[in-house]
């Protein structure tokens, strides 16, 4: 294996492992740490999937460096700490503790965080944050029902989170190539900064990032800044040109399960109500304690077979706020995605195949309900969101999104694609 990789929820990890198969690495995702005597297929790279987002630091780092020790013993030559575009992170964690305990175990010195995806409109200059046009602060993510970012200047973010002093190398630098990077890497060692946020507003930026991150044993950020590993690898005679592996077909009922409150989601919600049927789960009725499975699968059951059906719990911050009111932040999102974990567990024993899922903590949620263990990753559907195929004897297909991604007519288009 070259690469090791950590993400910090599920549908970044395909996101990740997306980008890796496209620029010629196969990869193969592990979802949670590998148990004893669990053998994956043979890969360049591996994605080991957490959830650790959202979950006290150290309980993220906990897992984090598990995932660490099993990747070491594998043999990585390189590790990445992967987490979301738009930085979702609380004061309180985890990007920066987490990276801090990756590094100190390997040994290293410095590393970079840069979670810029242009491709999907995530950009940084002069370490704040843009989503489109907008600041991160001004977009969707500061209404996040987890991890609201109210701030864009992702070296003040990272700052409080902190210890020691966070660096920036700006756009300027990084115009100039991956030498001049380095030279600036060098350069905040020297001034003894652990970690710093690197400007990027294009891929070829992210690809000079990378080439510039051949000496580094950690590497952090969003997938885009993997655009720029695997080239390192194969000027080193370490890789060979790789095709993405097709994925086996699979026929079945179709079912969306949608838990992201995010903007984008929530467009792709109301785009297909248009054309296919869809139930919404009340999230006050999990509040007041009623198990509202049973009837979700109640009313898929006689609809399976026919056109892909839309199981949502998809709201607006309004309504989420309400929820959040009454059990706090942490509790509302957990019983939602139990919720949708156990309505997905329930519609694959009925034979459901085919799987979209919104949002990753909900992503999380739903593969652990499933017991998948891991993922082959298939045709890419938009930037960042491939189709992927669980591992063993009975696949279940898999396009695990994030709340942020997609078009607005994502959800009929992933179907399409999977055809």
């Amino acid at each position: 294996m070259l690469l090791g990789c950590i993400a910090d929820d599920f549908t970044g990890a395909t996101d990740l492992a997306n980008t890796l198969t496209r620029r010629g690495m196969s990869t193969v995702v592990l979802l949670g740490v590998p148990r004893a005597g669990f053998t994956p297929p043979a890969a360049d790279a591996a994605v080991i999937a957490l959830k650790s987002r959202s979950v006290p630091a150290a309980a993220a780092i906990t897992l984090s460096l598990a995932s660490l020790d099993w990747l070491e013993r594998a043999g990585a030559r390189q590790y990445f700490f992967k987490y979301c575009s738009t930085f979702d992170s609380t004061d309180d964690g985890n990007i920066d503790p987490v990276a801090e305990a990756l590094l100190a175990r390997l040994g290293g010195n410095f590393t970079v965080a840069c979670p810029a995806f242009p491709t999907n409109q995530r950009t940084i200059y002069q370490g704040y944050l843009f989503v489109g046009g907008q600041l991160l602060s001004e977009s969707g993510m500061r209404h996040h029902p987890l991890n609201p970012m109210t701030d864009s200047l992702l070296t003040r973010v990272l700052q409080r989170q902190a210890k020691g002093k966070v660096g920036l190398i700006p756009c300027h630098v990084v115009e100039q190539g991956a030498g001049a990077i380095r030279g600036e890497m060098q350069e905040l060692q020297v001034a003894g900064i652990r970690l710093a946020i690197v400007d990027a507003i294009t891929d070829e930026h992210l690809l000079a990032i990378g080439a510039a991150c051949v000496g580094l044993k950690l590497v952090t950020g969003g997938s885009g800044l993997a655009l720029g590993l695997p080239g390192n690898f194969r000027l080193q005679g370490l890789l060979k040109a790789a095709l993405a592996g097709a994925l086996p077909r699979i026929d079945g009922p179709a079912v969306v399960l949608a838990g992201s409150c995010s903007a984008a989601t929530q467009r792709q919600v109301a785009a297909m109500q248009l054309s296919c049927e869809s139930f919404a789960i009340d999230a006050l009725a999990l509040a007041r304690g009623q198990d509202v499975v049973p009837e979700v699968v109640a009313w898929a059951k006689p609809r399976l077979g026919g056109k892909p059906i839309l199981i949502y719990s998809t709201a607006a911050p309004q309504a989420v706020e309400q929820v959040q009111a009454r059990l706090g932040r942490e509790r509302a999102g957990a019983m939602v995605e139990q919720a949708l974990g156990n309505v997905a567990r329930e519609l694959v024993a009925l034979g459901v195949r085919r799987l979209v899922v919104a949002g990753g903590e909900t992503a999380g949620a739903i593969v652990t309900a499933l017991g998948v263990e891991g993922l082959r990753i298939g045709a890419e559907i938009d930037p960042g969101v491939p189709w992927t195929a669980s591992l063993g004897d009975e696949p279940v297909a898999l396009a695990l999104k994030s709340g942020n991604f997609g078009s607005d007519d994502f959800f009929l288009k992933a179907f399409r694609t999977l055809q």
